[in-house]
Formats: structure tokens, sequence, C-alpha cells
């Protein structure tokens, strides 16, 4: 029999076999059910793999993460971003902070993540099991029964972190488990409206975003799609509000500012420009440095003519070119799956882990890590900094007991 079983060939599964020793990992196995190891490691960021985020105070990092900064705080004593990055730099993957503090390898290609945890799962003996799906975890008396297809097989101990399917939840469902049902948590916004049609690939260097309706605010770079809005500021709403957008079906209203000013300083700005270009087309003087065509669609809805000059733009012109830059109002009717970055909130209930050592308190010998818990971040190399924390944790935990 062998000692450990690892479920999951995803970013946790792989951070705990890599930190586990030739000892123990000559004992363990990692089952994947999919043909290649690491998926979301490899199309994370673009393909560049967005390892962690130059956060380096637990205090500050838990902040990132809409549930599980209670438990996390413990978990980034132990192990944070500048563990991660020590530890793959001194594997030879340079790494590097970007202007917003995502982390990157020097490379820009996530294979060197890749190839580092492989190289180490490697040299501790473990081996991989790829294509091979559980279908069932048994627990026995002093041991673990791994069912797949082809065989059941005896553990002393099993890694669960197998991601966010619902048969994985299954699974730990019969094993006593309490699941928090799985919603989405990042994903962009659907909406059809007409000052956003014909307009994808725009993008907006910073944005302010809330929905009125849960109270949720977020800020950041904002990006039109010809399935409505995306970028990093919408995906920091769809975590914050995961639960309450889940419950209202994705269906509410979001207010834009697309200028990061007050109604009144616009209508203000837009009084001096009035002044100041007098004899100008409205048209061709765009003074928040927008792409033309959104300033022209703009002016479109405003009902300002291509041949209106400035200093014939009236009272209410102004007032609603203001609230369309400061205040505008868009339904949003669906989601829409943030492909490379899917998360969702729901899992494992965390009280019912040990946060000191992973372990599961209703299943002894059971460890869990990953997105099976129910944590989650905005994006930004969060959900895989929680990965490398507590496969990391885990790893050195059965190491001091074996």
């Amino acid at each position: 029999m062998k000692k450990i079983a690892i479920i999951g060939g995803g970013a946790a599964g792989f951070f705990t076999a890599a930190n586990l020793g030739k000892e123990l990992g000559k004992q363990t196995v990692i089952f994947e059910q999919s043909p290649a190891p690491l998926q979301k490691v490899r199309v994370s960021g673009g393909g560049r793999c967005n390892v962690t985020h130059a956060c380096f105070d637990p205090r500050e990092l838990v902040e990132f993460y809409p549930r599980g900064k209670k438990e996390l705080l413990s978990v980034f004593h132990q192990f944070q971003p500048g563990d991660t990055m020590e530890w793959f730099e001194s594997r030879n993957v340079p790494l590097k902070v970007e202007e917003d503090n995502r982390i990157f390898p020097v490379s820009d290609n996530s294979m060197s993540i890749i190839e580092a945890l492989m190289k180490e799962v490697e040299k501790n003996q473990v081996e991989i099991r790829l294509s091979e799906n559980v279908l069932k975890i048994e627990k026995k008396e002093n041991h673990f029964l791994v069912h797949t297809k082809s065989e059941v097989l005896p553990f002393e101990k099993v890694i669960f972190t197998p991601g966010s399917s619902v048969k994985s939840m299954d699974i730990l469902r019969n094993l006593r488990h309490k699941i928090v049902k799985p919603v989405p948590s990042l994903f962009t916004f659907n909406i059809k409206d007409e000052r956003l049609k014909d307009l994808m690939g725009i993008s907006f260097e910073w944005s302010e975003i809330a929905i009125p309706q849960f109270k949720l605010e977020a800020e950041g770079p904002l990006l039109i799609t010809h399935w409505g809005l995306s970028g990093p500021g919408i995906l920091r709403l769809s975590a914050w509000g995961a639960l309450e957008l889940n419950k209202a079906n994705y269906e509410f209203s979001i207010r834009i500012n697309f200028i990061q000013q007050d109604k009144e300083y616009c209508i203000d700005f837009l009084n001096e420009l009035k002044l100041e270009h007098a004899k100008k087309l409205v048209q061709n003087i765009n003074p928040f440095s927008f792409p033309k065509r959104f300033w022209h669609r703009l002016l479109e809805v405003c009902k300002i003519p291509v041949d209106l000059t400035f200093s014939h733009l009236n009272k209410q012109q102004i007032q609603a070119l203001a609230t369309e830059l400061t205040e505008g109002i868009y339904q949003v009717k669906g989601k829409s799956t943030f492909k490379d970055e899917f998360v969702t909130a729901g899992g494992v209930d965390l009280k019912e882990v040990d946060f000191k050592t992973m372990e599961s308190k209703v299943c002894p010998n059971l460890f869990l890590a990953g997105e099976i818990l129910n944590i989650d971040a905005i994006t930004g190399g969060f959900n895989f900094q929680a990965c490398w924390s507590e496969g990391h944790i885990i790893a050195k935990h059965l190491e001091s007991i074996n």
C-alpha cells in the first residue's frame, strides 16, 4: 500500500507533490483525469502564467479574497508570495513584477512554471497517472480505497485537489463533508445596449463601476466586448458579488463613471470647453482621450448633431453628456465565463478544515487544497497563491509526521 494519493493534477496538487521530498514522493501517486496536467497554469495570464502578486503582508493579502479571508491569514503567515518567488527563482525560473504588481516568469511563458513543477515532482519520484478518473473514495478504519475506472487502490492518506467539479463535490459529500453550493466567481457581464454596439475592442485605462442594488463598487481597466463588458474592474465586481449576482440570476443594473470625476466637475469642465473652443465642432474635440468611436457614440446618444459647435451646446445637452460620462446606467442580462481564469465561489465549508495543516476535521488523513475549498479571489495571481500556500503546508506537515 502506497502512502499518499493526490487527486487532481493542478496547481495545488503538483505543488504539494513538488514539496514532499523523495522519501514521501516515491510513495505518492497523482491522479489527473485529463491527458495533460496543470491546464489552468498553462492558460493563466494569456499563456504567460500570473504566478502570484507582489503583496507580502498577509494582513493586506487576505483583503483580495472575497471568501476565505480569515482562514487564509494563518496560511499566508506560513507561506506567502515572497516564499513563492523564492521557490521558483531558486529553481531557475526568474520572475518579474509588473506595474500592477502581478508577477510573471521573465520568459512570459507558462511552460517555465510547468517545467519547474514537473522537474521537482519527477525528482521526488512521484508517480503521475494521467487520464485517470477517480470515481469514488472510501474511508476504511485505517486507510482509504481510491476507485478508478480500472482498479481499486489502498492509500494511507488522500490529498484532494481536483478543482470544483460537481463530481468532486459528490465524492466529498460521501465522506461526510458539507458543501457550500458552488457558483461562478469570475465572469464578464452580458449587456445589449446601443451605446456599446459595434464598439468591441475599445478599452478604458481606468473606470469606476458600481452595482447600486447590492452596494458593490470596484475600479480598474474596462473593456467593451462583443457580448458586453469585461476587464479587471468588471471581474473584481463579479468576484465580490458572486453570491448576490447568482441569486439575482445575473440580471441587474451597473453604473459606470468613465472619467473618475463627479458629475458637477464634469459639467463645469464641459462649460469651460464651451468657452475655450466656442467655434470648434464638438465631435472634433475629444477632451477625455477616448477612442473617437466612443466619443462620437456618446454625442449621438445625447442627441448632439455632428455639425454642432461648442458655443451652441445647450444646458440639457451638457447635463446629458455629463450623466453619460459619470453616471451611465447599463442593464446586465447574463454572464460569460472568463475562460482563462475560471474560478468558483463555494466548495467545502471552511469550518471543516484545520488550516494549520489543511487536514479535514471530519475525515482524518484527508487533506484539502485549491478550488475544492470555499475560497476564491479576484484576478491577479491570488488564486494561484492560495494553491501554492495550501499545498506547501500539506507537504511540510506530512514530512514532519513521516
